[in-house]
């Protein structure tokens, strides 16, 4: 496999659909409802694999998808530089260029909130 591939390869998609079904619990569940989210709030995303999970781009890194034992977490790669009026962000808050959402089991999602941060990065990186 090699280290990033991007939606032109079937296998991302492939990839990703995979990591969902292996997770088999709320987190496969959560990922697959960000990977969603993110599609319904920039349909010229673009999926890619890298660092071991799924990555979104446009125009430049949008956020990755991370799955750990107790969360699933959204890094948004220049988060410091969004705005966040729904406070979403909720960890990496301590760098200058990141940010992170942690999400945990039974969090309930802000489905527009999270569609306007993504939009907001994607607006970000197009600038």
């Amino acid at each position: 496999m090699k280290k990033s591939q991007s939606e032109g390869d079937e296998s991302v998609s492939e990839l990703i659909d995979a990591r969902i079904e292996e997770l088999g619990d709320w987190r496969g569940e959560m990922l697959s409802r960000l990977r969603a989210l993110i599609k319904q709030a920039d349909p010229e995303v673009v999926e890619e694999w890298k660092w071991g999970g799924p990555v979104w781009s446009h125009d430049g890194l949008i956020s990755t998808g991370e799955t750990y034992k107790k969360a699933v977490k959204m890094t948004f790669a220049k988060g410091a530089s969004l705005e966040d009026p729904s406070g979403l962000f909720n960890s990496s808050l301590e760098g200058n260029v990141r940010r992170a959402i942690d999400f945990h089991e039974g969090d309930k999602l802000d489905e527009a909130a999270l569609k306007a941060l993504s939009r907001a990065a994607v607006a970000f990186n197009k600038s």
